[in-house]
């Protein structure tokens, strides 16, 4: 079991998952860009993430995953594993098996598909909670799940749940993100789930990112985040302007397809994404080669 502390504050990287062309999971490639993070200063990395396309792993790839990457860290990094689903008897069995595994925190978004009310989504989180001891971040996407967890359900269960101790914040919405840094418990942190917005809201008072741009730019935005924290303004900003047409191209196309477009370029890894998701076409890929010329990464 992996007794690396875990603290929601930094820069965390969702991190992709390589596959080979035949669709297999690329472990060498996958072992590779772990120790690509962790070289270059990332707080922590999120394994089996949407950016990770989660949806397409099994469960038995999804574990094989977590226990090469706390191998790989060596107690360098906390790896959060993330386990959540529509199904919280699921989540609970997953995030159980992901802490075996040797996940330090779990990364759980809000349930998809079903539709649950505000109630429902308390209840799903404060079962999870009661059932696990392992920190967890609460992680609201409402563009991917059809429903968004509201700042009151959000701060009930900051309040409520000891277990829970950061949001992934992606709702795109800066008055409810805003509203939930403006009334939380001092130690309950918000993340942005958002690159592009990360500078804002940190000079509003939150915590880091969970990244997606940071699979391939780790140490920028690693400094971009130390830099707001420690209220360096003027040199964060400097590279979030630098980075800013990257992170909107990363969504040009489904993510984490861009992403993968983009390091395949850049000569990290192979571009191939599992089914339904396909290769960035010829255009968007024209769009990511220009986007990181102009960003000098290329």
């Amino acid at each position: 079991m992996n007794t690396v502390k875990f603290e929601a504050k930094g820069t965390f990287t969702a991190l992709l998952t390589p596959f080979q062309k035949n669709g297999e999971i690329d472990f060498p490639a996958f072992d590779k860009l772990l120790r690509f993070q962790i070289k270059n200063g990332i707080i922590g990395i999120a394994v089996n993430s949407t950016t990770g396309e989660a949806p397409t792993l099994s469960e038995t790839e999804k574990l094989e995953l977590i226990k090469r990457a706390v191998k790989i860290s060596k107690g360098r990094v906390p790896i959060i594993a993330g386990t959540g689903s529509y199904d919280t008897k699921k989540t609970i069995e997953l995030t159980l098996k992901s802490q075996e595994a040797g996940a330090s925190a779990a990364l759980i978004v809000s349930p998809y598909y079903n539709k649950p009310t505000q109630a429902h989504l308390y209840n799903h989180y404060k079962t999870i909670n009661d059932a696990v001891d392992l920190p967890i971040i609460l992680y609201n996407v409402p563009g991917r799940t059809g429903s968004n967890v509201l700042p009151d359900t959000q701060l009930k269960i900051a309040a409520d749940c000891k277990n829970i101790v950061a949001t992934k914040e992606a709702s795109g919405d800066i008055n409810q993100i805003l509203t939930i840094i403006r009334n939380k418990p001092t130690d309950f942190n918000v993340l942005s789930g958002d690159d592009g917005i990360t500078l804002s809201i940190i000079a509003a008072g939150a915590n880091g990112v969970v990244s997606v741009l940071s699979n391939y730019l780790p140490k920028l935005m690693v400094n971009m985040v130390k830099y707001a924290l420690q209220g360096k303004f003027d040199k964060s900003r400097e590279i979030h302007e630098r980075l800013f047409e990257l992170m909107n191209v990363n969504f040009i196309e489904s993510n984490p397809v861009p992403a993968k477009a983009a390091m395949s370029i850049l000569g990290m890894i192979n571009e191939y994404v599992r089914l339904p998701l396909q290769s960035a076409t010829p255009e968007s890929k024209k769009i990511l080669r220009e986007a990181l010329l102009r960003a000098k990464v290329l």
